[in-house]
Parts: C-alpha cells; sequence; structure tokens
C-alpha cells in the first residue's frame, strides 16, 4: 500500500460519488450531549459521515475526541441528540429499544478492548451465545457454526477451554468469532489491539482486513498508530467534529 494519501472534506463525505460504492453507514448532521451535576457536554457536533460495504475503517482521534461516541451511535449502542443514523437502509436512530436490540443481534457485530468474554463458558459456547440470544440458526447447528468460525481465526483447538487460560491474543480472536456469529454485514470494534503485543495486534488487524476484503464493513477506533494496518480510510475526529478524511491510493 503506497504512503500517498488523498484527502476527502472533513464532513467524511466522498467528493463525487458514483455509482460503483454501495454506502453502508450515513450519519446526517447528528449530535449527541450527555448531562451531569456540571451541565451539558456535547461528544459529538453535527458529524456527517459515509462508510461503504467492504471499508475497512479507523477512527482516530484524542481522549474525549468523541470516537467512541461516534462508534457506539454507528452500532446503536447509544442514540444520537439530533441527526440521523442510517444502516443498510434501516434507520438506527428511530428504532424502539426491542426493535433496536432485535437489529443489532442481527447486523451488528461488536468487539472490546477487553474482550468481554463470558469466564464460566468455554470458547465455543460464548462463540454461541449471541446465536442463543438470536435463536438462530437451530440449537443443533450452533456448535458446527462456531467451531467453524474458531477454525476461521485460527484457534479451533481451544474450544473447550475457558476463557481465562488463553493468551489476550487469543481470546481476541474468541471476540472476533463471536462478532461474527450471526453473520452480521458491520463489525465495529473499540481499541480492540489496546492490550496486545504489537505482533498479536498486528495479527489481529490483519484478520479484520480479511474481514473487510471479504465483503464485511469494518469499523475500528484505535489511538494507535494506522499506517501498515491496512485501513482502507482514516477518519480523524477531534472536538465532537470530522476534522479529516483520507484513503491511501
Amino acid at each position: 500500500m503506497s504512503d500517498t494519501t488523498s484527502a476527502w472534506p472533513a464532513t467524511g463525505r466522498r467528493p463525487s460519488p458514483d455509482s460503483s460504492h454501495s454506502v453502508l453507514v450515513e450519519l446526517r448532521g447528528v449530535e449527541k450531549s450527555f448531562e451531569s451535576p456540571a451541565g451539558t457536554t456535547a461528544a459529538l457536533c453535527g458529524v456527517d459521515l459515509e462508510v461503504d460495504r467492504g471499508e475497512y475503517l479507523a477512527i482516530v482521534g484524542r481522549s474525549g475526541s468523541g470516537k467512541s461516541t461516534l462508534l457506539n451511535l454507528i452500532a446503536g449502542i447509544d442514540r444520537p441528540t439530533s441527526g440521523s443514523v442510517s444502516v443498510a437502509g434501516t434507520a438506527v436512530h428511530a428504532l424502539g429499544e426491542g426493535p433496536l436490540a432485535r437489529w443489532r443481534g442481527e447486523n451488528v457485530g461488536v468487539v472490546f478492548q477487553f474482550f468481554q468474554l463470558m469466564p464460566t463458558l468455554t470458547v465455543a459456547e460464548n462463540v454461541m451465545l449471541p446465536m442463543d440470544f438470536r435463536g438462530r440458526p437451530p440449537a443443533r447447528e450452533r456448535k458446527r457454526r462456531a467451531l467453524e468460525l474458531l477454525d476461521r481465526v485460527g484457534i479451533a483447538g481451544h474450544a473447550d477451554k475457558f476463557p481465562a487460560t488463553l493468551s489476550g491474543g487469543e481470546q481476541q480472536r474468541v471476540a472476533i468469532a463471536r462478532a461474527l456469529a450471526n453473520d452480521p454485514p458491520l463489525i465495529v470494534a473499540d481499541e480492540p489491539t489496546g492490550n496486545l503485543d504489537s505482533r498479536t495486534a498486528a495479527d489481529i488487524h490483519r484478520l479484520f482486513e480479511e474481514l473487510a476484503a471479504a465483503g464485511r464493513t469494518v469499523i475500528v477506533v484505535t489511538h494507535e498508530r494506522t499506517k501498515d494496518w491496512g485501513f482502507s480510510r482514516v477518519v480523524q475526529i477531534a472536538d465532537g467534529l470530522i476534522e479529516s478524511s483520507s484513503v491511501e491510493v
């Protein structure tokens, strides 16, 4: 991948969309404020953003810049104070709590920095958990699918172990397999390699890049360097606004 970058407008919109693009995520005029005893804090201030299917997108910025808030709104974990969030044509911001939970279970896989695996469940059972919540596929097929996903991320041999017996990198691979359990079109990850050594982090980014190349949209919030991680685009956010958007060419 070349070191040359081409800048997009700070809104995160493309300069001239064409029919070869297929937008999966679209944010328009998104604002998010939080209330506290000290008053109102604006986390996002009128963000516009489009993300294509198959993009491997990095959202970067300093602590408190609004990047994790932006990721949570895209994933339907939080709601905007104003503006619209659309994913695959669904107005996520307008869904009620029940429909939102069902939508998220079917359309979004979430990968956390600290893995968030259930310690009393085996690795395979952790991967099966989203299938159990969704009620699909049939119960007799869930273990087989879990093993296929664990094989895909390279740790099928650990299926019957408990998370505590695995290394950090192995646990994150389990978390990625779990995120893929319901075959979602969108994967979001908040600082997924923040607790991993550089070699293991490179392996995780390579796996994300492969998922994007296979057609999934992968959005990663990170404090880390983005050069050489294979991102198709990097969005810089500061003080709740998109400051820049650049793509390697």
